[in-house]
């Protein structure tokens, strides 16, 4: 369906116009469909930065070299529980791929497995990638680190990147009870781009400028730091997935990385890091009621949702009734897949 503004999609049309456009640009068929599913998913659960609005920036990546589009992830064993992986710099999502199937075989064997990813990029959203894991029964806790953009608490130059952080937990059905997907700023950077790409202003409390003031201005924004989350317990939790995602998987750190924003520089080769964990191992088979206790209480009281209950609503609605994409990006996004306009 489709009107003036809008043109409604389906996941799977979304998948073949954004593997189109990703392999027009030099993308393998592995790099592109792992990446376009990624995408498919973030605008069905109603996350539209990182969407199709993020398709232009990841084709202007592989033109100028900054994502390898050939790169074939190369996966190694260090240890029993822990799996190690070369992205090539390729896109995370076909790396983050080439190890889930070892890492969900050695949790389930081992009780804990962990998963770690170097010569990274941007892995989109996060909670996508824990999400998966929870289905297979996991508690899934997931780590990536980006580009500096927030400053240690009472200085003014960027060190941090906005280091989201995700915990995804099964519902012992088959499927995900909730999933906490968070950046360590109040809000993602990408939030911020897709403010200035239209002009529009920032709500308080986003952003500081280059001098460290609160500012609204979206342009201005981009030149100065990210407010952290709850003030300087956010910058701990942008340390914390420093550690997790580029120290321990041996990465580059935020302040060298390049930026996932603008074609300048090379390759950004951050990392990720992701823990599988057996919950009836180490409960010793009281997971599931001690979950449900708590479920219970995170929902007794009128209006208390679970974390991530507004992208799951928006996942049924997309399936029932299609993703409305906003006419100029649909028509962008075709540009990009060389069909015209």
């Amino acid at each position: 369906m489709t009107d003036a503004t809008t043109v409604t999609l389906s996941e799977a049309d979304i998948i073949a116009l954004s593997t189109r456009a990703l392999t027009a640009h030099g993308a393998s068929p592995l790099q592109a469909d792992a990446l376009a599913r990624g995408i498919a998913a973030a605008e069905a659960d109603g996350l539209r930065s990182h969407g199709l609005m993020y398709l232009g920036i990841y084709c202007g990546h592989l033109d100028c070299g900054k994502v390898i589009g050939s790169a074939v992830p190369k996966v190694s064993h260090p240890a029993p529980s822990v799996i190690r992986v070369d992205a090539g710099s390729g896109f995370a999502h076909a790396a983050i791929l080439a190890g889930q199937k070892d890492l969900i075989e050695i949790a389930r064997s081992q009780g804990i497995a962990t998963l770690n990813i170097h010569n990274s990029y941007n892995c989109g959203v996060l909670g996508y990638h824990t999400d998966a894991l929870a289905r297979e029964g996991f508690v899934a806790l997931g780590f990536t680190n980006a580009p500096a953009s927030i400053a240690p608490w009472g200085a003014k130059k960027p060190v941090l990147g906005t280091n989201p952080w995700s915990l995804a937990v099964p519902d012992g059905k088959g499927g995900c009870a909730f999933v906490i997907d968070q950046s360590a700023s109040v809000v993602a950077k990408s939030e911020v781009m897709k403010r200035a790409k239209s002009g529009e202003a920032l709500p308080p409390g986003w952003a500081l400028d280059a001098d460290g003031k609160p500012t609204t201005d979206s342009a201005v924004a981009l030149k100065g730091t990210m407010m952290p989350s709850g003030g300087y317990k956010g910058v701990g939790s942008a340390i914390l997935v420093e550690v997790l995602a580029a120290c321990l998987s041996g990465a580059t750190p935020g302040i060298e990385a390049s930026t996932f924003g603008t074609n300048v520089g090379g390759p950004p080769k951050t990392g990720q890091c992701f823990i599988a964990i057996n919950p009836d191992a180490t409960s010793g088979g009281e997971f599931a009621g001690r979950l449900a206790t708590v479920l219970k209480a995170l929902t007794l009281e009128e209006g208390g949702r679970l974390p991530g209950a507004k992208k799951a609503a928006s996942r049924i609605a997309s399936k029932r009734d299609g993703i409305p994409i906003d006419r100029a990006l649909y028509d962008a996004a075709i540009a990009l897949a060389g069909a015209g306009a």
